[in-house]
């Protein structure tokens, strides 16, 4: 594929005349309640329509190969009063939205618009996608999607622990696969045609390239190549190719629409679609590749056979501790659900089971022992164990780190920097100290914590999971200690927060019973302006001016949204909404609800903020 293709581009330059005309329409038929304001023009008895501008296109996934999309635009039309003296007029600008949808299976022939309104609100889409037509999958979805994909390809796996049979999954999607050689070098691990084409794959046997004719729906897999060698093997492969058939074919219509010769995408084994490093594709890849082993390991028929497994090796290992049976239940999964090692770590994870971070871990040349620590200590992309140069190098540059290990309170064993007590350290059989089994188990309480970055030329490619298994390869880690505040004292983390409470409470003295004065100084500390409040609240930025200047009165629901959009904590949220007079009644349920996401939510991004008030069925 090309690149990143805009469907707003499109839509802005294939349908300006339909767009132009549907707005033109609606100015002659609604003139007289249009909401805009004039000095000179005190009624409307006419509106002429001068030029239009598409703004954004918000896109609603449907079944098949259709979509339905809200063409935001602004306007700028004349309005006009006449009367016997003598005529008046006034050029204005507004924004709109326009309903409309469309079959890209069709290129889009049949598009059709439904209707035309004064843009106020963009709505929720149920199934949202990107300009580039593909779906906006949040990491916290990636369960549902999955199990959704099962529902309507392989529903007898959510019931029952069982190995995806990849073939019999492609036969059930209409997908024919066929293992080809796709490159010499076992760069592209597979490849899916969405288009009838005449293609090539490398012919081993005579060591050159041979064309071959190709229906749409046939996927090709090298069965030499394996996803970044240790994640995953054929039969991931299918499944993700089978994942972008499923959740990618729009996508691909519309680099059709500009390249009417575009027929496959190519997936390499570092990730990403082969010649393209944008957006678009790496939303496409991340998807295919967080996707395929949730499928592969359904949450739920995982837990029960992981469960099963544990019970079975500690019975037989004569243990009751989780991490002693972890590396073997983690190699019974892998074998079971016909996946690779790390693919069933991962999803041991996943399945809550953080014990199974410190398994299978290589460095220096050599294996480190499993272990453990409290659930939630450590991030994804931090670590106990780091190799002696890393180690080293750290001492050397960080100086928190080398006050901590000059006077012998933290020594290096077994590639973790730990605390040098009976309790944690132990003389092997050799005399070579050790860590005991209870630091092994406990590596939070006296180990420290170190951050790890990818610094490799695959860095952008690179999938944050597979911080989780360091085992020698071309990726190269860069390793700092961890000294910020998530791990530190309780003094320090008092220290931070304090520091938090006097900014905010600054702001706030700063605040006069002006709404004006209000939003432009918490704008200022925000760095933010009224179109970014706008586009972050999802309302027309001169909405929220009238409201600010009392042209309109604010419903509570969109003064909150504003304290939200703003990330405002509740000292400061508390007096806006008292300057905007949008008090909070404690006694109606819904401002109740409001006022305690005001308090612990305002953090959080606007959409996580509406799920949780959904909850309790409040909507903002």
């Amino acid at each position: 594929m090309a690149g990143d293709r805009s469907f707003k581009a499109y839509v802005a330059s294939r349908f300006y005349n339909e767009l132009y005309d549907a707005v033109s329409g609606y100015l002659e038929q609604n003139y007289s309640d249009l909401d805009v304001s004039s000095q000179l023009v005190r009624t409307i008895d006419s509106a002429e329509l001068s030029d239009i501008e598409v703004k954004h296109v918000f896109i609603d996934d449907l079944p098949g190969m259709e979509i339905a999309f809200d063409v935001l635009l602004e306007a700028v039309f004349e309005i006009s009063e006449t009367d016997r003296h003598n005529d008046r007029h006034d050029e204005k600008t507004q924004w709109f939205k326009v309903s409309c949808t469309g079959d890209l299976s069709q290129d889009l022939d049949d598009f059709a618009i439904s209707a035309t309104e004064e843009y106020n609100y963009r709505g929720k889409q149920d199934n949202p996608m990107s300009d580039s037509l593909v779906p906006i999958i949040y990491k916290e979805q990636l369960e549902a999607v999955a199990r959704a994909f099962l529902e309507e390809y392989y529903k007898e796996a959510l019931y029952e622990p069982m190995a995806i049979d990849p073939t019999l999954l492609a036969e059930r999607m209409r997908l024919l696969v066929q293992l080809k050689h796709i490159t010499s070098d076992f760069s592209t691990f597979g490849q899916v045609f969405f288009r009838d084409c005449e293609t090539e794959y490398y012919d081993k046997s005579s060591s050159s390239f041979q064309q071959i004719k190709v229906k749409s729906g046939t996927i090709f897999v090298d069965p030499d190549a394996y996803f970044l060698r240790n994640l995953g093997s054929v039969n991931n492969t299918i499944i993700h190719e089978c994942v972008h058939w499923d959740k990618h074919r729009k996508a691909f219509e519309l680099e059709r629409l500009y390249n009417e010769n575009a027929t496959q995408i190519k997936c390499q084994v570092v990730g990403g679609i082969k010649g393209n490093g944008k957006d678009a594709t790496d939303w496409m890849e991340w998807q295919a590749n967080a996707l395929a082993p949730r499928i592969q390991m359904p949450l739920s028929t995982f837990k029960t056979k992981a469960f099963e497994f544990i019970k079975r090796f500690r019975a037989e290992m004569g243990t009751s501790e989780l991490i002693d049976v972890m590396e073997p239940v983690i190699d019974a999964l892998a074998i079971f659900f016909c996946v690779s090692r790390i693919s069933a770590k991962i999803r041991m994870i996943d399945a809550g089971y953080e014990e199974a971070v410190g398994t299978f871990t290589y460095i220096d040349g050599h294996y480190v022992k499993p272990h453990g620590f409290r659930k939630g200590s450590i991030r994804v992309n931090q670590t106990f164990s780091l190799s002696a140069q890393d180690a080293a190098v750290e001492r050397i540059f960080n100086q928190e780190l080398r006050a901590l290990t000059d006077n012998g309170d933290y020594l290096f064993i077994d590639n973790h920097y730990v605390y040098n007590a009976p309790l944690y350290v132990q003389a092997g059989e050799n005399g070579k100290l050790e860590l005991t089994d209870y630091a092994r188990s406990h590596m939070d309480e006296c180990c420290l914590v170190f951050d790890m970055t990818v610094t490799s030329k695959v860095a952008d490619k690179y999938h944050t999971e597979c911080y989780l298994n360091r085992e020698p390869s071309d990726i190269t880690f860069e390793i700092k200690y961890h000294n910020g505040y998530q791990n530190a004292p309780q003094e320090r983390q008092i220290a931070m927060r304090k520091k938090q409470q006097e900014e905010a409470l600054e702001i706030r003295k700063q605040m006069t019973d002006d709404p004006e004065q209000c939003i432009e100084l918490l704008l200022k500390w925000r760095e933010m302006n009224y179109t970014d409040l706008g586009f972050e609240i999802d309302r027309d930025p001169k909405t929220i001016s009238r409201t600010v200047k009392g042209e309109t009165t604010p419903r509570v629901e969109t003064a909150a949204l504003i304290c939200f959009g703003l990330h405002l904590p509740p000292i400061v949220s508390e007096k806006l909404m008292a300057v905007l007079q949008c008090s909070l009644n404690p006694l109606n349920p819904n401002h109740q609800w409001i006022n305690e996401a005001l308090h612990i939510k305002y953090p959080e991004p606007i959409w996580a903020v509406q799920d949780y008030l959904s909850q309790y069925g409040v909507e903002i």
